[in-house]
């Protein structure tokens, strides 16, 4: 790389940030289960009451799991996110709203277990940032592509005395090379 020019140094640079913009504007990534088949994917029903276990599948589904990160609580097999479904559970059962049992979560774990974090001043990069990224590049793209079209019209043209007098040493150089090449020398 130290004998790089700058150009390449940039472009190098540019894929780079446009593969960094691509995979933060896809957004979270969920990965595929990799339990065995004989295992359930989701965590199991536990309330008796159809209508609360439906509430606390839903919400489960809204957490993420702290340790697996990936998987929403209610995928993750994890000692930690089998305790936090029972917690949605019990505060349901309690007589909580679902919003009640966000905000309590949300305060003892921040809102990193939320899988679609709110808009405010701590989380902004995390929305504007793509965003943001993009318009950088697209900005930059732009500010090359300019650059490039007026180097390529700055350089000065040949007047048809010039065109003439290259012609002419062109063909010379060529009768030259012919000239003395091992053919005509015998």
């Amino acid at each position: 790389m130290p004998g790089d020019t700058l150009s390449a140094v940039l472009r190098r640079a540019a894929l780079v940030g446009g593969a960094v913009a691509a995979v933060l504007l896809a957004g979270p990534v969920r990965a595929e289960s990799t339990a065995p088949a004989s295992t359930p994917a989701l965590a199991p029903a536990l309330a008796a009451d159809p209508e609360l276990e439906a509430d606390a599948m839903e919400l489960s589904h809204k957490l993420r799991c702290l340790v697996c990160q990936n998987q929403s609580i209610a995928e993750s097999n994890a000692p930690l996110a089998v305790d936090l479904r029972n917690q949605v559970r019990e505060q349901l059962a309690a007589g909580k709203s679902k919003d009640d049992v966000v905000d309590y979560l949300v305060e003892r774990y921040g809102d990193f277990v939320l899988y679609e974090p709110p808009f405010k001043a701590v989380t902004v990069l995390l929305w504007l940032g793509p965003a943001a990224l993009l318009l950088g590049g697209a900005g930059w793209l732009a500010f090359r592509l300019r650059r490039r079209r007026d180097e390529v019209a700055a350089e000065p043209s040949l007047s048809a005395a010039d065109r003439a007098r290259a012609r002419a040493l062109l063909e010379s150089a060529a009768g030259n090379a012919q000239s003395e090449s091992p053919e005509s020398r015998s």
